[in-house]
């Protein structure tokens, strides 16, 4: 009895510490941020002297200072961007996070998978402070792109919204295999799959592990060893059989595609991206625009790659085919940006250093997209490949509070938004300078 006495008592006391530290639910925070100018992705006019009311981490309201400031509640906070020229946070549909420049060669060998992981919590932070809030992950070893979205959620990490896919998928000694080992080795990399079971089967190992979105290998690769990113590599019917089981289970897919017949094999299986592009064709642009597939080239890593070809510990055939396919992608690329192909921003950061996402605008711009058109690639249209139109890409009520802002007219001068200087993602400020 006396056991059981000091058990209730232990017990009493026990209810009352944890009651007295439940969290007490408190109301959504209230901030309006007085803009000096936004930028109207939609139309490319700018709306001056704008209130953006955030409750919570959404946009409640947005509209003429005059109009909104009556119906802020007593203690709002209110930021002071009066001076600064405001858009919607950025989009990025082609990054590899847990990835850097120097994994490409076979020093990557040396990296294990939960190294990885905290890579890519680094190269989220330097993402998300560069002003996007939002990235489509295409390839990551292990699911560690997976594991840092989930960290990231959770509050563990600072980083953008991620649509993750985990590993790419590849044929046998693909572009997303390890060929850098010795046959004794016996190694495939975890994205490996072929014939129409052996894809089917692995894309829904990535969806039973959470991805988001299923990325496949087209063709031959760039920064792979001994393939050749001409050729194709999935067959037809492996194509179609990725893009059909994932569809069916309300995934999109992006497929990694250099070489013309890859394109048009994945174009016509119904992927709903093409990455890269490299020797996109005329038939592959009509195509594109017939079926509605978008294009994310991939540009700026081309000038970044060629300076840095030496110094990346990257293999001769490596070298090699840099130096062949990426002068021959900005030709065929400005052709389908000239003939209208949808086009969403992506950067392949990894290839380049996490961070220098913003300069993909000034070379789309440079091949023959307009500044307004380089910067809907980056928010409206790449939203709406993302499928998440209903919640990024503009600032309007009920989207997420995803904001950027920046000195200049950045339809003047792209260059502009390499140097974002408030960025604030869910109505939280990350960075305010």
């Amino acid at each position: 009895m006396k056991r059981l006495g000091l058990l209730c008592f232990f017990v009493l006391i026990l209810t009352g510490v944890c009651g007295a530290q439940t969290p007490k639910v408190s109301a959504p925070a209230e901030i309006a941020i007085h803009a000096g100018k936004v930028l109207d992705v939609r139309t490319g006019n700018y709306l001056k002297d704008q209130i953006i009311w955030i409750e919570g981490d959404r946009i409640k309201a947005i509209g003429k200072a005059l109009d909104i400031s009556s119906q802020l509640p007593t203690g709002a906070k209110v930021i002071d961007l009066s001076n600064a020229t405001v858009l919607p946070g950025l989009i990025d549909c082609h990054t590899h996070l847990t990835y850097t420049p120097y994994m490409s060669g076979p020093a990557g060998l040396h990296v294990s998978y939960p190294r990885q992981a905290l890579i890519g919590a680094h190269n989220a932070r330097v993402t998300l402070e560069a002003g996007f809030t939002t990235v489509r992950n295409v390839g990551a070893n292990g699911y560690s792109d997976i594991a840092l979205r989930d960290a990231i959620r959770a509050g563990d990490v600072p980083g953008p919204r991620i649509l993750a896919s985990g590993p790419a998928l590849s044929i046998t000694g693909g572009h997303a295999d390890e060929n850098f080992l010795a046959p004794q080795f016996n190694f495939s990399s975890d994205g490996v799959a072929d014939g129409v079971n052996g894809v089917t089967v692995k894309v829904r190992e990535n969806i039973k592990f959470g991805a988001d979105v299923i990325k496949f290998m087209a063709t031959g690769g760039v920064l792979s060893e001994g393939d050749n990113p001409a050729l194709t590599q999935y067959s037809p019917e492996e194509m179609k059989a990725i893009i059909d089981t994932a569809h069916g289970l309300g995934r999109k897919v992006a497929a990694h595609a250099h070489g013309a017949l890859g394109i048009k094999n994945a174009v016509l299986a119904g992927v709903d991206s093409i990455e890269h592009g490299s020797y996109i064709n005329e038939e592959d642009i009509q195509l594109m625009k017939q079926h509605g597939t978008y294009l994310v080239p991939t540009l700026y890593l081309g000038d970044w790659l060629m300076e840095n070809l030496t110094t990346l510990g990257l293999s001769p055939n490596m070298i090699e085919k840099a130096k062949i396919v990426l002068p021959l992608a900005r030709q065929n690329i400005a052709v389908a940006f000239k003939e209208g192909v949808k086009v969403a921003f992506g950067t392949d950061a990894a290839v380049y250093p996490h961070g220098l996402n913003a300069h993909e605008f000034a070379v789309m711009v440079k091949l023959g997209l307009s500044p307004l058109q380089s910067i809907q690639a980056a928010t409206v249209n790449a939203a709406d490949l993302l499928g998440w139109t209903d919640r990024v890409g503009t600032l309007e009520p009920g989207k997420f509070a995803d904001i950027i802002a920046i000195d200049g007219d950045p339809l003047a001068d792209v260059h502009l938004l390499e140097n974002v200087r408030f960025v604030m993602k869910g109505g939280e400020v990350v960075k305010n300078q």
